[in-house]
Formats: C-alpha cells, structure tokens, sequence
C-alpha cells in the first residue's frame, strides 16, 4: 500500500473515532511497526493529529463557529434521526425548552398535533412553531445574526422564571474531560442555565461532535443526557459511564 493511501486511511480513521491505536493500524494497514510510527510522526508533523502512547489521536483544536447556513447543511439525515428520537421523549402536556439550532429545528415537523408549550431563544424556531399552531414562547434579547440565538441578560432573566419538564439541547463540543462546551459565552450561559431549570435535559449532537471541545464549557457530562445517530466506539464506556446515551436505530 502507497504511503499516500495509508495517510488517508489513518486520517479517516481518526475522524470518524477520535483515536487510533497502532497495533490496530498495524492490523487494518498490513504494515510493520517501523511503517506506522514513522506515518504517526509525518502526519503529527503536518498538524493533522496528535501522537499518544500506544496510537494517536484527533489534535484537540478549539472548534470555530459555523454559521446557521454552514450548520444547516452538515450531516443532515443524522440530524434528522436524531431530532426524531429526540421528540419521542415529549408526552402530551410537557413544557418544553428547545435551544436554537440546526439540530434541534429538526425536531419541529414531530411535534404537530402535539398538546405541548415550547420555549425557545430562537426566533427562526418560534415563526416555525407557530405555523404548526403550537403554543409557543420566545425568550427577548438581542439575536446573534450567525446563529439565530437570543442573547443577553434579558433573555437571561426571562429563562430564570421559567421551569421545564424537558429541555432539548445544541451542543458544540462532547468531550470526556470537559464535558459539552460552546464557542460563544452568551449562549453557554443560556444552555446552563435552561438545563439547570429543567426536569430532564436532553443533548442533541450527530457523531462529529465527539471528542470536540469549544471555547466554553457549558456543563458536564453528567448535566444531561446524549442523543446521538453514533458514538464513537473508543469512547462508548466511559460516556455511558457518566450520562445516559441513546443511539439511533437503524
């Protein structure tokens, strides 16, 4: 196998997993201990992972903020399994809080029909709901252009006074160490502070979010449970060790 394909592989490797270990690279590449460690070392030195004892793993890079239209358009039939799973935990007469973001708007088309109250800080989400003539309430404040979000203390104070049966959450970043963190600090305080008043919290992320960390940490793993389409293998045990996780069935 060509030096290149075995550059190739490794990387999806850690993509799709977050890490690799060489004896499995080994196995899966056909290629002696030499061949391995010395393509760990070319690829750490391009920047494209980062070398552990045993193997390596995706480099830890802070994640930078999409915008609405950039994350609308990423792994969406994910999204859309998930958000299904998501809106079979409502039951009739629940008050839920559902957080602005692409994720979570897939939920919107299972709850027609639906005896439920929706709170959200998302103005996109808010005109949806109220198409389907679901009884809505929509937090005030200032709107992140990039994310929809309402932000600031007023929509801060206005969450305070209210409590949830369940809350749906968008997250950027799943990771064991640092939990479930955000890029923005505005909006981590609103994800705080919405799980925080809620009966049951539910985190709504497809596979890539794993192994993630963003520039804020919003809460640990603990805080709520994760809905996923896939979670990494290399990682299942010890996330279910802290937090409840449901994949999708397929």
């Amino acid at each position: 196998m060509l030096t290149e394909e075995r550059h190739r592989k490794i990387i999806e490797w850690l993509e799709r997993d977050g890490l690799v270990k060489s004896q499995e690279l080994i196995q899966y590449l056909d290629a002696s201990e030499s061949t391995i460690r010395r393509d760990l070392q070319e690829l750490e030195d391009l920047g494209t992972l980062e070398r552990v004892h045993g193997g390596a793993k995706r480099p830890q890079h802070l994640e930078q903020e999409l915008g609405i239209f950039e994350k609308s358009s990423k792994n969406v039939q994910q999204k859309k399994l998930v958000a299904q799973l998501a809106a079979e935990c409502i039951v009739e007469g629940d008050v839920i809080y559902l957080d602005a973001g692409t994720t979570t708007s897939e939920m919107i088309p299972y709850l027609t029909n639906r005896a439920i109250t929706v709170v959200t800080n998302s103005v996109g989400l808010a005109a949806r709901l109220v198409e389907l003539q679901i009884a809505t309430i929509v937090l005030g404040g200032r709107i992140k252009l990039t994310t929809d979000a309402v932000v600031g203390s007023q929509a801060l104070e206005q969450l305070k006074q209210y409590r949830f049966n369940k809350a749906f959450m968008g997250m950027n970043g799943i990771h064991l160490d640092s939990g479930f963190s955000t890029p923005d600090p505005e909006e981590a305080i609103l994800k705080r502070t919405a799980i925080q008043q809620s009966e049951e919290a539910f985190v709504l992320v497809d596979h890539s979010k794993f192994n993630q960390t963003s520039f804020v940490s919003v809460a640990p793993l603990s805080a709520a449970s994760i809905l996923t389409d896939t979670c990494p293998l290399v990682i299942h045990d010890q996330i279910t060790e802290q937090t409840t996780l449901k994949e999708v069935s397929v």
